[in-house]
């Protein structure tokens, strides 16, 4: 079947996706859906209580499927005027920063999680990352050089996550042990890496305009789902054998009705009322 993204939502600037392009966000737009139903599918195979990390990753997964079904539609995007290579108006696709912004945090939740660092420099953490994407969509946005300002501080901000993923982090006690830190030496060292190339193409495309909407889609895209899919198979099949319980992350509280079992009556002949959720 023809792809009529396009002529049901018409582009909305002078540069703008193409058919090819949309043609590309639908099949990225597949894989984040059939990786979506493999994860979703590996959680439930998870005992209640030890699915915090898969829960993750299908939250990351099912906000990154929105995401490109929007592009791949052709929406989610707001024409602003160029500053290099010609004139007119270009498309800068918000969805996309909407995804990083829920996303992107997650990610470096998932992996920093399994180091001994504290909740304070996590929460520091995700907090860069937050002002990371959102000085990016700012700096997108604006059609004056002052959005290289804006551009200047995201990095900043990149340079901390860095810091934390490749010093901080590894130097911490892991409650799961030595196996785990393998791990996550790689993990960390991989996504720094795709943390590079993503101001690169920031700068090529929303920044420069010298790559067209469509490259710059392909670009995202091939980084996105290295990022998202691939990161995230990777880090689950690294914690399939690890004790979930050294991770200090267990509530002891269980949804599943299934799981409860009455107490011992007391002489009154009421049930006894012990901790909550030690059942």
């Amino acid at each position: 079947m023809a792809n009529d993204a396009l002529d049901s939502n018409p582009p909305n600037a002078t540069y703008h996706l193409s058919t090819h392009g949309s043609d590309w966000l639908w099949a990225a737009f597949s894989i984040f859906g059939v990786s979506l139903l493999a994860v979703v599918g590996l959680t439930f195979s998870r005992p209640r209580g030890s699915r915090l990390f898969h829960q993750i990753a299908v939250v990351v997964l099912t906000t990154g499927s929105l995401a490109y079904f929007s592009m791949a539609s052709d929406l989610g995007a707001t024409p602003v005027p160029v500053e290099f290579r010609g004139d007119g108006t270009r498309q800068i696709w918000y969805v996309r920063y909407i995804n990083w912004f829920i996303t992107f945090p997650l990610l470096l939740l998932e992996l920093l999680l399994a180091t001994g660092l504290s909740l304070s420099d996590i929460f520091t953490t995700l907090f860069m990352a937050v002002v990371l994407v959102i000085t990016g969509l700012v700096a997108a946005l604006v059609p004056s050089t002052y959005k290289w300002g804006y551009y200047v501080f995201g990095v900043a901000a990149l340079f901390y996550i860095w810091y934390v993923l490749l010093w901080h982090g590894p130097h911490t006690t892991f409650a799961a042990g030595g196996a785990l830190r393998r791990g996550y030496l790689f993990a960390a060292g991989y996504l720094s890496l795709l943390l590079l190339i993503y101001p690169i193409a920031w700068a090529c495309a929303e920044g420069g305009n010298v790559i067209s909407v469509t490259s710059e889609m392909i670009w995202y895209g091939i980084l996105d789902i290295f990022a998202g899919p691939i990161f995230l198979f990777f880090f689950l099949w690294e914690l399939r054998g690890v004790d979930y319980a050294s991770f200090g992350l267990h509530s002891g509280k269980y949804t599943d009705k299934s799981a409860y079992h009455p107490q011992t009556t007391q002489a009154t002949g009421s049930p006894s009322t012990g901790a909550a959720g030690n059942v």
